[in-house]
């Protein structure tokens, strides 16, 4: 992969602390951006925080529970104060909530499920809209799932949260045709993380690809070059994987 296609660059990535979160603000990190690590737990993001800086790379971390809405302005408004602009945001973070028929859904975990995995990421794209727009290239990356599409019995909220977030990037897109902006969605298909492992418990993990594998498809959309627009895309295509 060509270096530093992010040289200088300053890129958000929400749910940061593990999985494909992880390997994308590593993986960023190590291609010249000012990374910027959400997450719940510190500990974690402070181990990622140390792999980006041992890479000779630079990263910033925030705790963020994606379910303290009035958080989200408060962090758009830090930004704004020392970077002045945002040039990638990837909206990562995400909940796999309950796997079972809607109507055996308990309710208090399908709200923070759709809130974690949709109404969050609304107030993230009202708060960071104007931030993105002040970047010469600003790129969004908002991760969805093949549960989005098609039908999928039993998957519930995440589904349905998928399904909500993908209709909302589009029109986000559309809306950012005369702007600087490049907006899409990506699908990594599946991945060896925990979330996966969680939702299929009898899959072998090294059936399918790692997190760092998938990685430079966030790379490619991350970067100035990038010609997609309002596209669903799915990682392992893009990689040839």
């Amino acid at each position: 992969m060509q270096q530093n296609r992010l040289e200088n660059k300053v890129i958000l990535v929400t749910g940061a602390s593990r999985g494909i979160g992880r390997a994308v603000a590593i993986a960023a990190g190590s291609q010249g951006a000012e990374v910027i690590l959400t997450g719940r737990t510190t500990g974690a993001l402070e181990e990622v925080d140390d792999q980006i800086h041992a890479l000779g790379g630079k990263s910033v971390i925030v705790e963020l529970d994606q379910t303290d809405l009035p958080a989200i302005p408060r962090l758009a408004s830090a930004i704004a104060s020392r970077w002045q602009r945002l040039d990638g945001f990837v909206a990562n973070a995400g909940q796999l909530g309950q796997l079972s028929p809607i109507t055996h859904s308990d309710e208090d975990v399908f709200d923070r499920t759709i809130q974690v995995n949709l109404t969050s990421i609304f107030h993230m794209i009202k708060a960071f809209d104007g931030l993105l727009r002040a970047s010469e290239a600003g790129r969004a990356v908002l991760v969805s799932s093949g549960a989005a599409v098609g039908h999928r019995p039993f998957w519930g909220a995440y589904a349905i949260s998928k399904a909500g977030m993908e209709a909302m990037g589009r029109s986000w897109a559309a809306e950012s045709e005369q702007t600087n902006m490049k907006i899409n969605i990506l699908d990594p298909g599946g991945t060896r993380t925990a979330m996966r492992a969680a939702a299929y418990p009898g899959e072998k993990p090294e059936s399918v690809p790692s997190p760092d594998e998938i990685a430079p498809a966030f790379i490619e959309l991350l970067s100035p070059e990038c010609a997609y627009h309002g596209e669903r895309l799915l990682a392992r295509e893009m990689l040839g994987l």
